[in-house]
């Protein structure tokens, strides 16, 4: 398979062409844009354009608007005119689902409109049945009958187009041939480009959005080696983004696993950060995250890496290392990642009094006085000695090389015979100076862009200065990665204006009733789009149905309708408890 990036182990971005939205460039020799999406009601035109505008002054350089039908979409025309009214281009991207016709009417008045092809011209129906290859071709032809009028329209126009699938929102013909998959994900979206380069339209960009950073990762990999292998001119700019990433800390460091890794390949042209949150929240996050990828991504070329990795970059498969007896505690093989830290964060733990206070976020290794071998991946002396031991040896990279933190150890996993497990480390200088935000993404996108290579068998925390929240910080980096799970997981998705209730206070309810239900995954979504779709995985499902009203799910599956917001909360712990899920706290 063609690579997806031009280097694995020195960052060098992606080579795309510039796809122009509304005097904004994106791709090209353009930097990195930041994107954010309103939370106000697309029909309140004052909020609407007070809500851009208060976006733009924290650094937002395009703005999203949701879009549910025509009649919406006409409310658009004076959004943008207030906009400019006020003196700000920021270019207004339309987002649409399910209705053309809304597409249509918004592109009048928008420099960019976002699809899901999972969506825009495919019903629905969760159906299993077998596609015959002229069953395939007819549904096809139907789409480029929906399809191309908006292309034809954004061509006339001069707008830009972001062909956007999401994971969880896959059409049933995709899913029935292709599956939940990253393959399937990435042939949705080619199918839409295919149709536009017919039509000779090529102002458009690419997303493949999850809220599993695994699948995320994965997927936009695929996409960018099928783009290599689909030819030079299929070089469209990437769109950047964990969907329904939560909100707080577990929000920032799904998002940064997501983004920051790919960011550190030198994929993405444009990102968003969605949070669970006030929109402009995203903003600093965002472009922090920029900051903190450019800070890990500096160190020395590695003149002789290696052509070719022993993993799958496309696949998600843990490297099969070797058990070995760590401080009591297994380490390798089949075990847990394991959480170690520095002889004076234990210290200090222990000086705040019983380690129970921390819950399952337990200290597991002492750094200092563990058997491990701390080793420069260019020597060959040191590997050498390494592989001469018989048995198999904790490894990690030296400190104080200046070589990039991802680079180095996945050098590491490259160079050293996969029996040897590996300490991962989220810097090779501790002691550096940085704010509790870099801290956190940092350590998120190196640990994390790791782990869901497949590489690591303990984390060591040390970018974070205090010592509990260095701890923390582990175990929810190992979390967000799917790595080790200690606790419920929430799959949120970010205010906009199709919500049907407030996100921020009900995710928070939902939390507060469920999250000692460890290993269990809730979504909390604000309407029927990023419902049963979206929620991809999850095992129980929160989705505003209507005004006030919940539909509860069980997977993709609506099991209760139109329940009372006031009590839905409750009902949620009763399903939870009806299907032997539920344990006290």
């Amino acid at each position: 398979m063609t690579a997806y990036c031009p280097d694995l182990f020195h960052r060098v971005r992606r080579a795309s062409r510039e796809v122009d939205t509304g005097g904004v460039g994106l791709g090209g020799d353009h930097p990195v844009r930041v994107q954010s999406m309103l939370t106000s009601d697309t029909r309140d035109v004052a909020a609407c354009v007070a809500e851009a505008l208060e976006l733009v002054g924290v650094g937002c350089e395009i703005v999203r608007i949701t879009a549910q039908t025509r009649q919406i979409a006409s409310h658009l025309a004076e959004i943008v005119a207030g906009i400019r009214a006020a003196g700000s281009n920021v270019p207004v991207v339309a987002d649409i689902h399910f209705k053309p016709d809304a597409a249509l009417e918004a592109a009048k008045w928008v420099q960019k409109v976002r699809v899901n092809p999972g969506n825009y011209a495919d019903k629905k129906k969760f159906q299993i049945r077998d596609y015959t290859d002229d069953q395939y071709a007819e549904e096809l032809g139907r789409i480029v009958e929906e399809f191309a009028p908006l292309v034809r329209l954004c061509q006339e126009r001069g707008v830009a187009m972001r062909i956007g699938t999401n994971h969880g929102s896959l059409s049933d013909r995709i899913m029935n041939r292709y599956g939940d998959t990253p393959d399937g994900m990435v042939e949705s979206a080619l199918e839409f480009a295919r149709i536009a380069r017919t039509l000779g339209y090529h102002q458009f960009a690419f997303s493949m959005k999850s809220s599993n950073p695994k699948v995320m990762i994965g997927a936009y990999r695929l996409l960018a080696s099928r783009l290599a292998a689909e030819g030079p001119d299929w070089n469209y700019p990437l769109h950047l983004g964990v969907t329904e990433a939560g909100d707080g800390e577990d929000g920032r460091i799904k998002s940064a696993i997501g983004i920051g890794s790919l960011l550190a390949d030198g994929l993405g042209d444009t990102i968003r950060v969605s949070l669970t949150e006030d929109a402009i929240h995203e903003i600093p996050v965002a472009r922090a995250l920029l900051r903190v990828v450019d800070g890990i991504s500096q160190g020395d070329r590695i003149s002789d890496a290696p052509a070719k990795v022993p993993w799958d970059p496309f696949v998600y498969s843990r490297r099969r290392s070797q058990r070995v007896e760590i401080q009591g505690l297994g380490v390798g093989g089949e075990e847990l990642v394991r959480v170690a830290v520095s002889r004076a964060v234990w210290d200090s733990l222990l000086e705040g009094g019983d380690l129970t206070r921390l819950g399952d976020c337990q200290p597991e290794i002492i750094h200092e006085t563990a058997p491990i071998r701390a080793i420069d991946p260019r020597d060959p002396v040191a590997l050498a000695e390494l592989e001469a031991s018989p048995e198999p040896v904790l490894a990690t990279v030296r400190d104080g090389l200046t070589l990039a933190p991802l680079a180095a150890f996945r050098l590491l996993a490259a160079r050293i015979e996969a029996r040897h497990p590996i300490l991962l480390k989220d810097t090779l200088h501790p002691g550096e100076s940085q704010s509790s935000l870099d801290a956190l993404l940092g350590a998120s996108v190196v640990l994390g862009a790791l782990l869901c290579d497949g590489i690591g068998d303990a984390v060591l925390v040390r970018r974070q200065a205090g010592a509990e929240e260095s701890v923390r910080l582990a175990y929810n980096i190992l979390q967000a990665a799917g790595t080790r799970i200690f606790k419920t997981d929430y799959v949120a998705c970010p205010s906009c204006g199709r919500t049907l209730f407030n996100l921020q206070t009900t995710t928070q309810k939902v939390r507060a009733a469920t999250g000692h239900l460890k290993g269990l995954r809730i979504a909390v979504m604000g309407c029927i789009v990023n419902g049963p779709g979206e929620m991809a995985d999850a095992d129980f499902g929160y989705v505003g149905g209507a005004p006030g009203k919940i539909n509860l799910y069980l997977g993709k599956e609506a099991v209760k309708f139109n329940l009372p917001e006031e009590h839905a909360v409750e009902c949620l712990v009763d399903l939870i408890k009806e299907h032997g899920r539920w344990v006290d706290p």
